[in-house]
């Protein structure tokens, strides 16, 4: 029997494909742009792959800076939510809510200036948020699912969900982790046509926002051996189960946070003193600020010279000049550097600052989203992940000297956003992309993330089964 070929709805994926990919591709490079003079306006420096953080930022400057930014989101917030009409998630908007349109970018434009400002929040739901209410005005358009048939409403979901995709395939040059957003975490479905649209429209996004922003590569990890080994392995499923831990309680936190954030005019003191307190923690660790670039870079880049060579892992000059090591040294006159000759001391030192950061990270990210900010949790989850595989690898390169701290440091990193967001497939692109890692070392990376989302699974299970239990 000949099928009939629906040349209307082929119309609309080729259009969606480029023309709506393309559009988000713009959004999200000019919100990097937004990012990087919001960040140039509030605490002078714009970060890069030079400086991934606020080192050389005075303490005074930092703490103004996150303070000031999170006042003035907090008092715009609480009139979008109580005086307007209030902008749904996406994950709403994927299931049919509609998303308003000057709310919805004053709402995107906020996540990204409090970021700027140096909140301790993720950036990536803005794109997310921008991508899905433009998709909602396509379908609109297009007049897809305006019949009220069950396939119209299929296809506008599919579309919503796909765009929402390409906004963070777009912002982190990541189509493949764009791709796996929308159809492991939105759709909750993998087929052939969603696969394919969600791939083109990210790749179209990502093509586009990078002529706008720019194309670099986001973690630098040259510290890291050429090579994957037989007890990387190991390490994999070992930090795999301790980063699902992790996760997963990093996923109950921030669960609970988004759910006792404050409803009425409290948003217009708990967001100040959310600034407040990030900015006295970053007074001493100001890596805690922002997005969680500098946190992650910090444990990408621990590079510990006597054993890091028996593992052919070499630090290049330049990377050492920019890591977050040499920048804490320089700006705070004596700070480790994780270059420097090893000793006992050193040793406990590093370890003590990668836990420092692994803790305030926590605490920070999860204080301003229950004070009421919105944003992400991704980047904030892959720092996590990066400080915490590399407290692991300090321990773990001295029985297995092959393998170098920043390995261990990227198998953390995808292994605890797996669990934080019970999403591998995504996590491990994400983290891969992100960072260029050399395709041999999907193995480890991949075992990590199978090993995190089991474990984290079952936690989140059992939880989810005492709360019913208790009822």
């Amino acid at each position: 029997m000949q099928r009939t070929v629906d040349f209307r709805r082929m119309g609309w994926l080729t259009c969606a494909t480029l023309a709506l990919g393309a559009l988000i591709g713009a959004g999200a490079g000019l919100l990097t742009l937004l990012l990087y003079g919001v960040e140039h306006a509030m605490l002078g420096y714009i970060e890069g792959s030079e400086l991934p953080g606020p080192f050389g930022v005075p303490g005074v400057r930092r703490a103004i800076s996150v303070t000031v930014g999170l006042t003035i989101a907090g008092v715009i917030w609480y009139l979008l939510r109580t005086k307007t009409v209030r902008v749904p998630s996406v994950k709403k908007a994927v299931a049919g809510a509609r998303m308003p349109w000057w709310q919805t970018i004053v709402h995107v434009v906020l996540q990204i200036f409090i970021v700027g400002s140096g909140a301790s929040i993720g950036r990536e739901v803005a794109p997310r948020e921008l991508g899905a209410m433009l998709a909602q005005r396509f379908c609109d358009l297009f007049r897809i699912g305006a019949d009220g048939s069950n396939a119209g409403a299929i296809d506008r979901r599919m579309i919503v969900a796909v765009a929402a995709g390409a906004g963070l395939g777009g912002v982190y040059n990541a189509p493949l982790a764009g791709m796996f957003f929308a159809v492991e975490i939105l759709l909750v479905d993998v087929t052939i046509e969603k696969v394919a649209f969600g791939l083109g429209m990210s790749a179209t996004a990502a093509f586009v926002a990078s002529l706008i922003k720019g194309r670099h590569t986001f973690y630098d990890i040259t510290a890291m051996q050429p090579q994957s080994t037989p007890s990387l392995m190991l390490f994999a499923l070992l930090c795999g189960a301790a980063c699902g831990v992790a996760g997963a309680l990093f996923r109950r936190g921030s669960s609970w946070a988004s759910a006792h954030q404050p409803k009425d005019t409290a948003i217009l003191w708990q967001m100040p003193l959310a600034g407040v307190l990030t900015g006295l923690v970053a007074l001493l660790v100001p890596q805690v600020m922002g997005n969680g670039r500098a946190a992650a870079q910090l444990g990408f880049s621990t590079f510990l010279p006597e054993i890091a060579g028996l593992s052919g892992a070499a630090q290049s000059a330049q990377s050492a000049g920019s890591s977050p090591w040499t920048l804490l040294a320089s700006s705070a006159g004596g700070a480790p550097n994780a270059g420097d000759t090893l000793s006992l001391a050193g040793w406990w030192t590093i370890l003590g600052v990668l836990a420092l950061t692994f803790a305030a990270k926590t605490v920070m990210t999860l204080l301003t989203i229950r004070s009421g900010a919105s944003g992400g949790v991704l980047q904030p989850g892959i720092a996590l992940g990066s400080t915490l595989g590399a407290m692991l690898g300090l321990v773990w390169m001295f029985v297995f000297p092959a393998d170098s701290v920043t390995a261990c440091a990227l198998i953390g990193a995808a292994a605890l956003l797996s669990a934080s967001q019970q999403a591998p497939l995504m996590a491990m692109c994400l983290v891969m992309e992100l960072t260029e890692a050399p395709i041999s070392f999907f193995v480890p990376v991949g075992l990590g993330v199978a090993a995190s989302a089991f474990v984290s699974q079952w936690m989140l299970s059992r939880a989810t089964r005492r709360a019913e239990n208790g009822r």
